[in-house]
């Protein structure tokens, strides 16, 4: 069944809202191509920052402990299919002037809608469970700090990301863009230490008949493919796409 979706117009778009950060980010109209560039990169880093989850790397760990390199074929397909959905997902937001919960509340029936409500509900939950766990765990193995108190700073830490939206959406973008530098730089490190095979990288990036006869394999491959195919991004990066003020809605 296809779905046409209308570029949203000043009569049906989205009243704005106070605290709306919709058109909040200036777009220079002059100026050199690479700074009018740079000034739209923010919104893929902040959906980056949902393929480094807890769950990506305890999905990614598992598989490379057991299995090696003959995961790496699966870690590539689902980057595929991500980058096919994200897509689309930015097309929506920036075509239609819609995210997608509004999307989905504007083209399916009541029922429909509020049934994908809870199941996006529950999948928050999910994540953000993920989310705080990992990040407490993690400090308690940095730091030696207890779980109960790694969870509280955790909950600190997300207060702060929210109360740097009074200083701007730029300002969030900025300080995601330190938090994923510092871990572009520790995976860097880490892979120069590591000195992996190239032949055995090469290998990986073929599926295997072991794939889909090993059960523990193909559960863990699974795994992978629903940590990265993450439905909660889809949702943001419909909507941080509209944070830039262009001159008129495409």
């Amino acid at each position: 069944m296809e779905t046409n979706v209308t570029p949203a117009t000043t009569a049906n778009a989205p009243a704005p809202q106070r605290g709306d950060m919709r058109r909040s980010v200036h777009v220079p109209e002059g100026g050199r191509f690479l700074r009018r560039l740079f000034v739209f990169l923010g919104p893929g880093y902040l959906v980056a920052t949902g393929y480094m989850d807890p769950g990506n790397w305890a999905t990614a760990l598992a598989g490379g402990s057991k299995f090696g390199t003959a995961l790496l074929f699966v870690a590539v397909l689902s980057s595929l299919m991500a980058i096919v959905l994200q897509s689309l997902a930015a097309r929506l937001g920036v075509g239609a002037e819609l995210d997608l919960a509004q999307a989905c509340r504007r083209h399916y029936p009541f029922p429909a809608a509020v049934g994908l409500w809870i199941l996006a509900e529950i999948g928050i939950f999910a994540t953000d469970l993920a989310e705080v766990i990992g990040t407490a765990i993690g400090l308690q193995l940095l730091f030696g700090l207890p779980l109960a108190v790694g969870i509280f700073i955790t909950v600190l830490d997300t207060f702060l990301v929210l109360a740097l939206e009074r200083a701007g959406f730029r300002k969030i973008e900025l300080f995601v863009v330190a938090m994923l530098a510092l871990i572009a730089f520790s995976f860097l490190a880490q892979l120069i230490m590591a000195r992996p095979d190239l032949a055995q990288i090469a290998q990986g990036l073929v599926p295997t008949r072991r794939f889909f006869t090993d059960p523990e394999m193909l559960y863990i491959g699974l795994g992978i493919l629903g940590a990265t195919v993450m439905p909660h991004n889809l949702f943001l990066h419909s909507f941080v796409v509209q944070t830039r003020a262009v001159a008129e809605p495409l």
